[in-house]
């Protein structure tokens, strides 16, 4: 009983927190005014979406390649389907950005991948994003010094990038040491009921340790990611650009990699729904852009997400459902 009420509290929490966020969102629509908001929106116009949506498919075939990086003699597309399935599975349905985790890898198992590979080789790449992100998140600070060389925002960055940097640490750590803790639980437990975990447990540290000796693999990796950070610049550039209200490339930078640190730092809640307009909203503020035109951007990325993610969720469906007709036929 007890189990099946902390499943059920598992599953509500996100949803949950994806109704406020939602709700918050439409708070700042009305607050701005849904006039301003949709005159915004229409600035935009289809262009700018075709565009943004255009770059982000591109931005997500390199990321999927870095994540083939880790897979040597898996074919480029299995990662570059795996990563459309993570992102949209954590843009689009009411998971927390672990959920979409999960979902990526076993796209990527169900494609012919070994299942603790497919484990592993997702925590790896996720940890290269997100040291690459701090790299990312670093540069938009040195940036914003260069800018604004007393705003108010600097210290707080710098104290969170330092909290980050010591997490990635600790990631790391617990990835290179942490698994023989899991090695040992396993033995010490005896046969039984816990062999099949103890025996997922290594496989799973000694795919992570081989994955983590191709040096090369790993500066590949992490330089794609970074290159992608930097390049998901040029949506928001264009897009305002487009609209009519451009802001220079170097201040876009500033606002997009603190606004994905904002979205990092509040994982928990589900496509960052209300994190990532009311960030919009504060970090524009700084650099000249008005809150409708602001909310506007988060909105436009919003549709971006459906319109990538909903094809790329039914696809997905159609292969799951396939699957399971087959050993049903089998049965």
């Amino acid at each position: 009983m007890r189990e099946g009420a902390h499943r059920w509290r598992a599953r509500l929490l996100p949803l949950a927190a994806a109704l406020v966020g939602l709700g918050l969102i439409a708070a700042l629509v009305v607050h701005i005014g849904a006039g301003a908001v949709g005159a915004s929106l229409a600035a935009f116009g289809w262009r700018a979406l075709a565009a943004i949506v255009a770059i982000h498919l591109g931005l997500i075939a390199v990321m999927g390649l870095a994540w083939r990086e880790l897979l040597p003699g898996t074919r480029g597309w299995v990662g570059i389907w795996g990563r459309l399935v993570r992102d949209s599975a954590a843009e689009v349905l009411p998971l927390s950005q672990l959920g979409g985790y999960v979902l990526g890898a076993r796209a990527v198992a169900l494609a012919g991948v070994a299942g603790a590979a497919a484990a592993g080789s997702t925590i790896v790449d996720v940890t290269l994003e997100f040291v690459s992100q701090l790299a990312y998140t670093g540069l938009g600070l040195a940036w914003l010094i260069y800018l604004r060389p007393h705003a108010a925002l600097t210290g707080p960055v710098a104290a969170g990038l330092l909290v980050a940097g010591l997490a990635a640490a600790g990631f790391l750590l617990v990835q290179h040491r942490g698994f023989a803790f899991l090695d040992q639980l396993g033995r010490a437990i005896g046969r039984g009921w816990a062999d099949r975990g103890a025996a997922g447990a290594a496989a799973l540290h000694a795919e992570i340790a081989a994955i983590y000796r191709r040096r090369r693999r790993l500066l590949a990796g992490f330089l794609l990611h970074l290159g992608c950070w930097i390049a998901s610049t040029v949506e928001s550039w264009l897009a305002l650009k487009i609209a009519g209200t451009p802001l220079a490339f170097g201040a876009v930078l500033v606002i997009e990699s603190l606004l994905y640190a904002i979205r990092t730092a509040a994982f928990a809640v589900p496509n960052a729904l209300g994190v990532q307009e009311g960030a919009y909203i504060l970090l524009g503020a700084g650099f000249g852009l008005n809150p409708e035109m602001a909310l506007a951007l988060s909105l436009l990325k919003r549709a971006r997400d459906i319109s990538i993610g909903l094809p790329a969720l039914g696809l997905w469906q159609a292969v799951e459902s396939r699957r399971f007709l087959r050993r049903s036929r089998r049965a």
